[in-house]
């Protein structure tokens, strides 16, 4: 498939570090977005409808549904999950395997310490 010049330009802006944090935060915004929107239209429901469910306003719902908003905080999702039926699911990836790493140890045995005035 032949390059478009946004490719070419995306392309370029990706080599530097900064663009690419800010380039996959944006995704993630997008995709918390559309997943509200869509759940809330499957519901038939509009905005102004899911804020009288979440006793809140209509411009808190469509923050809650634009890719920019990035200050969505767990309870709020909960609380619009519960009220559009669904669940909420946060998962954590790994960027990459590493060799050697462990997410914790395993059969270590830890023994408290001993109080000085006890030992004598």
């Amino acid at each position: 498939m032949k390059k478009t010049n946004f490719d070419r330009y995306l392309e370029d802006q990706m080599k530097d570090p900064e663009f690419t944090v800010r380039f996959k935060h944006a995704g993630e915004a997008w995709d918390v977005a559309l997943q509200i929107a869509a759940l809330r239209e499957q519901a038939g429901l509009s905005q102004k409808d899911l804020a009288k469910i979440l006793k809140t306003s209509q411009q808190q719902v469509s923050r809650l549904e634009s890719p920019n908003y990035e200050g969505h905080s767990l309870s709020a999702l909960r609380r619009v999950a519960e009220a559009l039926h669904a669940k909420v699911r946060v998962i954590f990836e790994p960027e990459k395997k590493r060799a050697g790493m462990r997410v914790a140890e395993s059969g270590v045995t830890y023994y408290p310490k001993r109080s000085k005035a006890k030992q004598t």
